[in-house]
């Protein structure tokens, strides 16, 4: 916001001189005590063109870490125990490179620059991704939290180790655009920090596999549940849970939702892991047979007079990993848990808000005639999708503010 009030009054300098005056201005505001805002911008309603911005920064306070190994040594409330469980060095290592520009070819984006930790490790103000050179990423960015459980990750369920499927994004061109993986050893362990570190703690020092396992020891510690729904469910604390949202719970089972995001009688991942057509899948495909259009800001979109790529705009779901029919516009069922957190939904983030998904959902999905048959017009009234999104909400986990600090308790690495 700041940059642009500045570039609307200064028309005729060059964009360059823009930027660098913007952050010449952040870099001397970092070392002003006085400034003490919050982490970014509240973003509801950022679909709406009347969207405004509440917050002129981000927080410039360092993050608290936390002691990761130990939440994943105690899941919290909610949530099962973890069958392996990294120790606090791996974790330690696996928080820096998350954060480090210097895993992609450019040195410009980190993993966390799609997870954002603010943001309920995910992506808030943009449908799908921004990756390298800016190009075009054709699904939403999925969150983190809990991904340690699941079975098959990516929304195609292509890959079902963490420890090897860090190596999608590292090498994709429309991401971190890494030639190949040679190529990321090389940089990482001409860091001299790292090359220590790898070599104190594996006895291989850094390879592909060890590489994949700090990696993935910290996002296996991104634990987050004892929401206030696992406080009355799993606890039994009657208040914990107010009367909207146990009507909306009531809703859930009622209406067919629990078949696939699960509860069950001791812990609850609000997922079955497995792929379903819901009908969103469909309705990308019909609308990519028409012109694209670009979103510059909320609310605000253009034709292009352009051509521009469509072949990346291009998703079949789980077909492209299996080549069955069947399974053409099926995606990962996704844990509800942080839900009210981690918009805009779906598969390519069409959906912006909690009520556009309700919406869809009530309307019977995208109108498929392969989609699953359990999705079908649900006919609630105002008043249960009231209390269904009440439900959804209290789905929050009560650590998520704790572990946003602890991502920002690393220095970001960006320069060689």
């Amino acid at each position: 916001m700041l940059t642009l009030r500045w570039a609307k009054a200064h028309s005729n300098v060059p964009l360059r001189t823009v930027v660098g005056a913007f952050l010449a201005a952040l870099s001397t505001l970092a070392w002003s005590a006085e400034f003490t805002v919050g982490p970014g911008d509240v973003r509801d309603g950022y679909e709406s063109r009347d969207f405004r911005s509440h917050s002129n920064m981000l927080e410039i306070r360092p993050g608290d870490a936390l002691p990761l190994a130990e939440l994943v040594a105690a899941p919290p409330l909610g949530l099962p125990p973890m069958p392996v469980a990294p120790s606090a060095a791996e974790i330690d290592l696996g928080r820096r490179l998350f954060y480090d520009r210097r895993l992609s070819v450019n040195d410009t984006l980190s993993c966390g620059m799609c997870h954002i930790p603010e943001q309920g490790f995910a992506q808030n103000e943009l449908a799908t991704p921004v990756g390298l050179e800016g190009r075009s990423v054709r699904r939403n960015v999925p969150s983190l939290y809990n991904v340690a459980y699941m079975a098959s990750l990516f929304l195609d369920g292509r890959e079902s180790e963490l420890t090897s499927q860090i190596w999608g994004p590292l090498l994709a061109i429309n991401e971190m655009g890494n030639p190949d993986r040679k190529a990321v050893l090389a940089s990482v362990g001409a860091i001299e920090d790292y090359a220590a570190r790898f070599s104190e703690l594996y006895p291989q020092g850094l390879t592909e596999l060890t590489l994949g396992s700090a990696l993935a020891a910290y996002q296996s510690a991104l634990l987050s549940a004892a929401s206030p729904f696992d406080r009355w469910y799993f606890a039994g604390i009657a208040t914990a849970l107010d009367e909207q949202a146990i009507r909306g719970f009531e809703v859930f089972q009622r209406r067919g939702c629990v078949s696939c995001h699960i509860v069950g009688s001791e812990h609850a991942l609000f997922t079955d892991g497995r792929f379903h057509n819901t009908g969103a899948g469909y309705v990308r495909h019909t609308r990519s047979l028409q012109p694209a259009r670009v979103q510059l800001a909320p609310g605000v979109f253009v034709q292009p007079t352009v051509a521009i790529e469509v072949s990346m705009l291009a998703d079949e779901g789980r077909f492209e990993v299996t080549g069955r029919a069947q399974d053409r516009w099926r995606y990962r069922t996704p844990s509800l848990r942080n839900v009210a957190l981690t918009g805009p939904y779906m598969h390519d983030g069409s959906l912006a808000s909690l009520d556009a998904v309700l919406k869809f959902y009530n309307a019977g999905g995208g109108g498929d005639p392969q989609q699953d048959p359990r999705v079908q017009p649900l006919h609630l009234t105002p008043r249960e999708l009231a209390a269904l999104k009440a439900f959804l909400h209290a789905l929050t986990g009560a650590n998520v503010d704790a572990l946003a600090s602890d991502a920002r308790s690393v220095t970001i690495g960006d320069v060689r």
